[in-house]
């Protein structure tokens, strides 16, 4: 089914070009072509077919098979804007590939499939499609690895499918953990005891899950012991059976912590590793076991290796500008730091 307001379309027997025409309203048209028009100059790049774009009012002129696929290509996104997605580079890349190889899958249909409905009646559905392929590889897979930058939903998304998990009663209980100790503070010279200690380092779990489930459902849950949040240095020496476990902030973990973190998984047990190899906070000359397992553990049969990118930050646009600058600041360092070597 498709939403454009009209369309027309006319060939040209005698040259065999064809033109479609699409029309849409400016707001629509600006999300579609992105920020300075980015996404529109990839769609130029991409497709076969001339586009020519003025406001809301696109003209796509080419071969009959050009024409066609650009224009199917236009329809799946305007369709995905018009049931409030986002609309990424990575999304019009893979809209392309389902498209031009015929596999008949609409993006509107991957992208607004329900995972949970939060305590307030807000439906939780995947942004993008990294995080529909995240998620995807969360529900097929025994250890997922979700790696990429702040605000792409990994940490979230984990704990969603960890509650749609225990709803279904495939887990008995959900285990939320990350390394205590962030930017230099050792919890010993914290005030406090020690729950006042390592609360702090652990509040982002509990928003999210106070979000999905709502505070007291969320409290109750803890009070019996069904969802516990704990630091990383609580699993030592327990195997955990039937579990949904999320270990975050992972790239904060040496490699020993990550081995230990992986070997506490017993039977019926999923688990999903989150992390960002940007922001370590480990001592200087520390390996980051994120950096480490990724290496050690790619193409196991049920491990899957999910990266994320600034495309699929879904904070707000001044976010994902700041999110880009590190990124290129760190690349500069690196090959400064290459060069000096």
């Amino acid at each position: 089914m498709y939403f454009i307001l009209r369309s027309k379309e006319v060939t040209n027997s005698l040259t065999a070009i064809k033109e479609r025409h699409l029309s849409l309203s400016n707001q629509e048209a600006a999300v579609l072509y992105g920020l300075q028009d980015e996404n529109l100059k990839f769609l130029e790049n991409h497709l076969g077919a001339k586009i020519v774009a003025r406001g809301g009012e696109i003209l796509i002129t080419g071969s009959s098979e050009e024409v066609d696929i650009a224009y199917e290509v236009f329809n799946q996104l305007i369709e995905l804007i018009r049931t409030g997605n986002v609309i990424t580079i990575p999304d019009i890349n893979y809209c392309l590939r389902v498209v031009t190889e015929g596999k008949g899958a609409n993006l509107t249909d991957m992208l607004n499939q329900v995972l949970q409905v939060t305590a307030r009646g807000r439906q939780i559905k995947p942004k993008t499609i990294g995080q529909y392929n995240y998620v995807q590889a969360i529900k097929n897979h025994d250890i997922v690895f979700g790696i990429g930058p702040a605000g792409t939903g990994k940490t979230y998304l984990a704990v969603v499918m960890a509650v749609t998990a225990l709803k279904n009663k495939e887990v008995n209980r959900i285990i939320l953990t990350r390394p205590a100790v962030e930017a230099g503070e050792k919890l010993g010279f914290l005030p406090g005891d020690l729950q006042e200690k390592v609360d702090p380092y652990l509040r982002p779990l509990y928003d999210g899950l106070y979000d999905v489930l709502g505070i007291e459902t969320a409290q109750r849950y803890m009070d019996k012991s069904v969802i516990e949040i704990a630091p990383l240095a609580y699993m030592r020496g327990r195997t955990l059976d039937d579990s949904f476990i999320i270990l975050d902030e992972a790239q904060n973990t040496t490699p020993e912590q990550m081995k230990m973190f992986l070997t506490r998984i017993g039977f019926g047990s999923k688990a999903v590793v989150t992390g960002d190899v940007t922001q370590v906070d480990l001592p200087k000359n520390a390996n980051s076991g994120l950096v480490v397992v990724q290496k050690i553990l790619k193409g196991i049969k049920g491990i899957s290796f999910q990266y994320l990118s600034q495309a699929d930050v879904i904070r707000h646009p001044v976010v994902q500008r700041i999110i880009l600058a590190y990124e290129e600041y760190q690349r500069q360092e690196e090959e400064g730091n290459a060069k000096g070597l």
